[in-house]
């Protein structure tokens, strides 16, 4: 006789289809509280602006921000998730190494307890590539000797209120994680102050490591490789941009006046596209503005081959000589600028991958003029492009 299905259920003598139900996971009050402050979070990161009371959702938002800019024991919570600076500075408490053994109510720190947990019977030993697997740990840094990163730390929270500085996405990590930046890592500031770096092949590739000095503003410190931060800071951080006038500062440091022994950076150039595509031929102002090491005629020699020409032939319309000029702040600098006036075009490869030229800008030419030469005489940051005007004016 054939089995009916529910035969088949009821002969299940071992249980093989009892279906066990899921246990649900629980939320404690603190996972409760993150969540409600990163529906904050979200709402800034989606709107650039902070809740307001112009709608009953918003107001909702908006009257939560203030209670938990209110109540202290919540803002010290979530501090650590304040990746936009919502909540202001808090005082956070600095543990000491004797806290943090007091605390051992396991024995887990106990050094007579049972430790044949840390014997490795069944493992291959560690060989000397164990010394690059090292973790670094953060150590305290004593009130005294961190004085003058706390006020470091509390200028950039207020240049980043005010609007001086930005958070922005750690893309190119490698060329954007500079020493004496700041830079943010799991809702904490962190400064780099310096790093021992050095040139080392792996796999026939060659690259930049070494340890660093970073500063973090809960008042301790690591030696972590400058690999790993850069890692870290890509996967779980942001990039803090520099102020106009620390950028200014830094390119002109060493490049006021040009002396005989000083030796020649390179050229500052303007390009005009000599592409038929029609969203770029019919744009009469539109330029590139960049840097080269090389002689401009040697540099451009591929254009037609290359991303940052638009795949184009171009013609060379003015180069500027540059001494002692630090690269970095120039490109900064410049980019800023006119960065309303970014040329927002995608580019495609052979193999139909999107590129976002970034070094082209739709600025009259006398403009592009004007701009470079206040930047060579160091008087830019006292000026901005007002591009309804398609003028440089005073700030």
């Amino acid at each position: 006789m054939a089995k009916t299905l529910d035969d088949i259920f009821d002969d299940d003598d071992f249980g093989l289809l009892n279906q066990k139900e899921k246990s649900a996971q629980i939320k404690t009050d603190e996972d409760r509280l993150i969540d409600s402050f990163e529906e904050i979070n979200s709402f800034y990161e989606k709107n650039k602006s902070e809740p307001s009371t112009g709608s009953m959702s918003d107001y909702s938002l908006f009257a939560r921000l203030k209670g938990f800019r209110s109540n202290e024991s919540k803002k010290k919570i979530l501090k650590p998730f304040d990746r936009f600076n919502l909540l202001g500075e808090v005082e956070m408490e600095k543990k000491t190494f004797d806290d943090i053994l007091a605390e051992d109510n396991l024995g887990l720190l106990n050094p007579e307890g049972d430790l044949s947990i840390f014997e490795f019977k069944h493992i291959p030993k560690f060989n000397k590539r164990a010394d690059a697997d090292f973790v670094a740990q953060r150590t305290s840094i004593k009130d005294k000797d961190f004085e003058k990163y706390e006020a470091m730390f509390k200028q950039v929270h207020q240049e980043l209120k005010s609007g001086k500085r930005k958070l922005v996405p750690a893309e190119n990590v490698y060329k954007n994680i500079q020493v004496e930046h700041f830079y943010l890592l799991d809702g904490l500031l962190l400064y780099l102050e310096s790093a021992t770096l050095i040139e080392e092949e792996i796999g026939g590739r060659k690259r930049l490591d070494g340890r660093t000095v970073t500063i973090f503003e809960n008042a301790t410190m690591s030696n972590m490789l400058y690999r790993s931060l850069g890692k870290v800071i890509q996967k779980n951080g942001k990039v803090i941009t520099d102020t106009d006038e620390n950028v200014q500062q830094q390119l002109y440091k060493s490049a006021s006046l040009v002396e005989e022994e000083d030796l020649q950076s390179g050229w500052i150039y303007v390009l005009k596209s000599k592409s038929k595509k029609t969203e770029i031929a019919q744009l009469d102002t539109l330029f590139k503005i960049g840097f080269s090491t090389t002689n401009v005629m040697e540099r451009i020699k591929n254009a037609s081959k290359e991303a940052t020409y638009l795949y184009s032939e171009v013609e060379i319309i003015a180069t500027y000589s540059c001494y002692n000029l630090n690269v970095k702040a120039f490109e900064k600098l410049i980019h800023r600028f006119f960065a309303e006036n970014c040329l927002d075009v995608d580019i495609y490869d052979s193999d139909e991958r999107r590129l976002v030229p970034r070094e082209w800008f739709v600025v009259p030419l006398p403009v592009i003029d004007e701009a470079i030469n206040l930047l060579i005489n160091g008087t830019i940051i006292n000026y901005r492009y007002d591009s309804s005007l398609s003028k440089i004016i005073l700030k």
